[in-house]
């Protein structure tokens, strides 16, 4: 079983003051966290999708061992990056592909490894922290094309999950779910 990482990177971050892929947080870039959590919890490949200074992303971080894909149309919202990133996939032959947003520092290689077991071409499966859904979400490749036709604006997957039975992996023990915003959300 074959399960890609698909790391959504392309953000401005207008909220946090500049895009939250070149924040660094503890001596490094959350866009490097987030690719070597999904590369340790067992995800391959790895595809970092990248928007707003993409180029700054690429002579900054070390992504070695990702694969990294443009969107042009990364000022659209989340949408847009979940598409490219599963077009970027098409052609792999993974059956699942677990989907983090960079700006969730406290996701663990713990928690990917639990979406790693549940990977099957039909998995829809997200991640919860005390009954609260968060990320990472896990589709299965039977899903992908439903999930993209539905992926506008700054949605991403929400609208599909939101018409489908979604497994909830509880992950609270292992890992920290909250999105950062702004530069106070910062975890100690």
């Amino acid at each position: 079983m074959t399960v890609a990482g698909l790391l959504l990177a392309a953000g401005a971050g207008t909220r946090y003051g500049m895009p939250k892929a070149l924040v660094r947080h503890q001596g490094r870039l959350f866009v490097e966290h987030a690719a070597d959590v999904l590369h340790a919890g067992g995800c391959a490949p790895v595809v970092v999708v990248l928007g707003a200074l993409a180029e700054d992303v690429r002579g900054t971080a070390e992504l070695s061992g990702s694969s990294l894909v443009d969107n042009p149309d990364w000022a659209s919202g989340m949408g847009s990056s979940l598409r490219a990133g599963l077009a970027a996939l098409a052609a792999t032959d993974c059956e699942s592909v677990l989907v983090l947003p960079v700006d969730t520092p406290g996701i663990t290689a713990g928690a990917v490894r639990r979406f790693v077991a549940l990977s099957s071409p039909a998995a829809l499966a997200r991640a919860t922290y005390d009954d609260v859904p968060g990320h990472p979400v896990l589709i299965g490749r039977d899903r992908w094309a439903a999930v993209s036709e539905l992926a506008t604006g700054d949605e991403g997957a929400r609208p599909y999950l939101a018409r489908h039975r979604v497994a909830a992996v509880p992950c609270q023990d292992v890992a920290h779910g909250a999105d950062v915003d702004r530069p106070e959300d910062l975890p100690g």
